[in-house]
């Protein structure tokens, strides 16, 4: 299988896990206005799960290091599968919970509120469970993409005056969801072999880690997923017939954003070998300055913005950058 051998290419994997979990959102928007959320992430949870199968059979499953991805799924242990499996179910409910507070409390609240328990919660627990890199690099940079999320809270705030009035539900749906996001990755972290070269029995390998959390995604979504279809946050219930009407045309965009957030998950596990989990972990959420950027400057969406809205978005941008860098340096 494929391994990465030096910390240089693993930074380059977390960066591109970055522009993959900041990016397929933006598949959602393409599904177009008449294809409900709910309906939309049925296709994302496939594609997760048929980009997990295809790594596993081609990278997965090449080189002479490690263990084949077909190898690996037999060998696995009950307790590696099912630690995957949870991660799987833990982040799923995570995103969905995630959504439920955008839609209640408006973005301004649900994103920093969420993503950044999701961010700095997580960063702690991967390092206290794996300490890997320098400390007071790793979380001074954690307080700097921290203070990034406030600004942009701050900008969002400032360019929709007609912001949803914050609820308790709102605020509850954003802390629930950063709790669990922050805590799905460890599950697979714990399910997988330390040594890539020479795994460890039972254990996985990152190919088939990510292929059980997919597992564990789709499985959950039959609840999960339903429950929101019958008694969403906004709108008219739908139903499963709903899903099966819909063209190539409905069920492409959300394959395609679920095999792409699967890209970017993949190879930020694939470089936690060796940039170790809490690292890896923290620029993969550094998604949070991408998708500001595709907000900004690509869908437009600060384009009547006041000065002062302009100089928070500059302000967050700086502070990304200088945060995501911290976190490079404690590797070094």
């Amino acid at each position: 299988m494929f391994i990465v051998d030096n910390y240089p290419l693993a930074l380059v994997l977390c960066m591109a896990t970055m522009l993959c979990w900041g990016s397929w959102a933006n598949s959602q928007k393409l599904a177009g206005k008449t294809w409900r959320f709910e309906l939309f992430y049925w296709d994302y949870v496939l594609g997760i799960l048929l980009l997990s199968i295809i790594s596993g059979m081609t990278i997965g499953s090449v080189g002479s290091g490690g263990r084949g991805f077909i190898a690996d799924i037999s060998q696995a242990s009950t307790s590696s599968i099912t630690s995957a499996f949870i991660g799987g179910v833990i982040f799923n409910l995570a995103n969905i919970l995630l959504v439920a507070a955008i839609a209640i409390a408006g973005m301004s609240v649900a994103f920093p509120v969420g993503i950044g328990i999701a961010l700095v919660l997580g960063v702690v627990i991967n390092y206290l469970t794996a300490p890997q890199g320098s400390p007071v690099l790793l979380f001074g940079g954690m307080v700097l993409v921290t203070l990034a999320i406030l600004f942009n809270a701050f900008a969002y705030r400032n360019n929709n005056m007609d912001t949803k009035q914050v609820t308790r539900k709102g605020i509850l749906f954003s802390v629930l969801a950063g709790l669990l996001m922050a805590n799905f990755y460890r599950f697979v972290a714990v399910s997988m072999t330390t040594d890539f070269y020479s795994p460890e029995p039972g254990r996985l390998t990152p190919y088939s880690a990510v292929f059980f959390m997919a597992i564990g995604i789709l499985v959950s979504n039959f609840l999960f997923n339903t429950i929101i279809m019958r008694k969403p946050v906004e709108g008219k219930r739908v139903t499963y017939s709903d899903y099966f009407h819909g063209s190539w045309k409905n069920h492409l965009p959300g394959i395609l954003g679920g095999m792409v957030w699967a890209i970017g998950t993949s190879l930020n596990i694939i470089a936690s070998g060796k940039a170790g989990f809490a690292i890896s972990y923290g620029l993969g959420q550094g998604a949070t300055l991408i998708a500001a950027i595709w907000g900004v400057w690509i869908w437009k969406e600060f384009k009547n913005a006041s000065p002062a809205t302009n100089r928070l978005l500059w302000f967050m941008f700086l502070a990304y950058t200088a945060g995501l860098g911290l976190i490079i340096a404690a590797g070094l």
